[in-house]
């Protein structure tokens, strides 16, 4: 792995690198690249790719406040561990949650933390819907973030119930935020939320925009949601949907 295309990168977005924080990120692409001979964790393998495209992408969540102080934090439908396992390599505080709706993806984020020597955070394989209806963990989380999952109106289901009053959901956007974020208004106040900032994510190494929406926890969710699974892709909650 390219070290220095890593180190560099990092440095350019303000983030302070290291030998470990290196190692541990060449030790993530190698897990990475052997399990994905097993199964479709990732269509990216080139490893320059692989760095600019999933390291460092996943590492513009710290432009963010309140993203490295988090004490709870959960990254709802991780896949391949991004952006969760990247941050918690950069920032390692408090107790996080990696989850996903797919047994084999759960395996591999198992064996990547073990092996990567992170504590104070865990996978869980479950969906979204279901885990915004355990009680154990709705409206526990300071931070829900989200990467590549679904559109933002049906995202909004998924992690608003999951996060405390105060707290932020974060959804990782690419060039057409702008509709997703004006068909996902009407979802993100029935759920409780309020849109407290769009940032553009500076990756040096990647000319598309990309844009990170972040959306303040006001007040409670209501009880009804998230919906059941499924249900919220299928029929997500639109501009003309009443309380």
């Amino acid at each position: 792995m390219d070290k220095k295309l890593l180190s560099s990168g990092l440095a350019s977005m303000g983030i302070e690198s290291s030998e470990q924080i290196e190692d541990t990120f060449e030790k993530y692409m190698k897990l990475l690249l052997l399990w994905n001979g097993k199964m479709n964790l990732t269509a990216i393998t080139d490893e320059r790719e692989i760095i600019a495209k999933h390291f460092l992408d996943s590492a513009t969540c710290l432009a963010i406040d309140g993203v490295s102080q988090a004490e709870r934090l959960v990254d709802v439908g991780t896949g391949a561990g991004f952006p969760g396992i990247p941050l918690r390599i950069l920032s390692r505080k408090g107790e996080w949650l990696l989850a996903d709706s797919l047994g084999k993806r759960v395996g591999f984020l198992r064996e990547a933390i073990e092996s990567l020597g992170l504590d104070g955070i865990s996978a869980v394989h479950s969906r979204a819907e279901d885990l915004g209806r355990d009680k154990r963990l709705r409206e526990t989380f300071d931070v829900a973030v989200s990467r590549a999952v679904a559109n933002l109106a049906v995202l909004s289901e998924y992690c608003l119930p999951l996060v405390s009053v105060g707290g932020i959901f974060i959804a990782m956007k690419g060039p057409k935020a702008d509709e997703e974020l004006e068909n996902a208004k009407r979802a993100i106040e029935i759920l409780g939320g309020k849109v407290r900032e769009r940032v553009s994510a500076k990756n040096p190494y990647l000319e598309s925009r990309h844009e990170i929406i972040v959306v303040e926890k006001v007040r409670k969710t209501p009880k009804q949601y998230p919906r059941r699974p499924g249900t919220p892709s299928k029929n997500p909650i639109l501009q003309g949907e009443s309380k």
